[in-house]
């Protein structure tokens, strides 16, 4: 399955946009080699996307599930720079970090590298992102080249590591700053009754094991 799932995932547009209903290209394709999505949920990829996909599984060809979206032109973000407050929410949701900027600072949109998600739509707060036609009257595959989804699909490998990585260095140091205060509860509290030190005790021990948990939960899943 994992040979046909790559197959899959190698005929997908990469733009990431999570219209399919899974969080990414790789988890629709995992889905529809295990049987447990239809190859008509990906509206960046439209009608020859799904050509695409039952040559390979050798499912008949169906259309768009309107459920999903509608196959249209390629989208690009734009940012109105009178608007942007720099609040980095943007930067985050974008899967190919395709927007550059910084806290408190003007944010801008690589052209090259959006793939038209609209994922940074939503999460704009002052609602300064729209989304502008570039390719015209080309849809799915016609607006969109290998090239392109090759690069999309790098980009968001890197983003994904570079989040996950983040996650686990963020657990680390609070695992680190749990087990400094375990080490040294009454220095870390203003409490000295002993009671309410158990008590805080007992949660950070908690907090620790969960920390531990998690963080190995993380590099069972290779992040």
């Amino acid at each position: 399955m994992k040979l046909l799932s790559e197959r899959i995932n190698a005929a997908l547009p990469q733009t990431q946009c999570t219209r399919c209903a899974y969080p990414d290209c790789e988890a629709y394709a995992l889905a529809i080699a295990g049987s447990d999505a239809d190859i008509n949920q990906c509206p960046p990829g439209g009608a020859e996307g799904i050509t695409r996909l039952a040559a390979i599984t050798g499912k008949p060809f169906k259309a768009l599930n309107p459920i999903h979206g509608r196959e249209g032109p390629r989208q690009l973000a734009v940012i109105d720079e009178n608007w942007c407050i720099g609040c980095t929410l943007c930067l985050d949701a974008c899967p190919t970090d395709a927007i550059v900027g910084s806290n408190k600072l003007m944010h801008t949109v690589v052209e090259t590298y959006c793939t038209g998600c609209e994922l940074c739509i939503p999460v704009c707060p002052v609602d300064c992102i729209s989304l502008e036609n570039i390719t015209g009257e080309h849809t799915g595959w016609a607006a969109w080249s290998p090239l392109q989804a090759g690069q999309a699909r790098e980009r968001y490998e890197f983003h994904s590591y570079r989040s996950t990585r983040r996650v686990g260095e963020n657990l680390k140091k609070l695992e680190e700053k749990a087990q400094a205060a375990l080490t040294d509860l009454p220095g870390h509290s203003q409490h000295t009754d002993l009671t309410i030190l158990d008590q805080k005790r007992v949660v950070i021990e908690a907090a620790l094991a969960r920390a531990r948990a998690n963080r190995e939960l993380n590099k069972s899943s290779g992040k």
